[in-house]
């Protein structure tokens, strides 16, 4: 039963990260900048996108992990994987552009849930080999 909740909860974080991530897509203008409103097809500005999609794609993957910290399964671990590396795009996606006025942007800070997600994907596909 834990397993399959971890799988549900993984799998809505994947969602969020894909809608967070087409959201961003669709608010990007011709000339390559990302808009400064709300341009993309949900009505939600930067911060709002972070918090409401951002926010609960990197903390859900780390529950189902522990949720299912006792039971193994390979398709989990690559979940979690799958989820870490989505937000390492985002991530890069985000050095790749400039930030707006007013916001510093901390590299470590956009990368370490992403490295930690991986991480804690790889430990669960390395218990269930056992």
């Amino acid at each position: 039963m834990a397993l399959k909740a971890s799988l549900v909860i993984t799998g809505i974080a994947i969602g969020l990260l894909v809608l967070y991530g087409a959201d961003v897509l669709a608010s990007i203008n011709m000339d390559g900048e990302i808009g400064e409103k709300s341009d993309g097809f949900l009505p939600l500005n930067d911060m709002q996108r972070g918090m409401g999609l951002g926010g609960p794609a990197i903390i859900l993957p780390i529950i189902a992990f522990f949720i299912s910290l006792k039971e193994s399964s390979k398709g989990l671990g690559g979940m979690i994987i799958i989820s870490g590396v989505l937000i390492l795009i985002g991530g890069l996606a985000m050095v790749g552009t400039p930030a707006p006025e007013g916001v510093e942007r901390n590299p470590i800070m956009l990368f370490a849930p992403a490295i930690f997600q991986i991480a804690l994907g790889a430990i669960k596909i390395k218990k269930s080999s056992n």
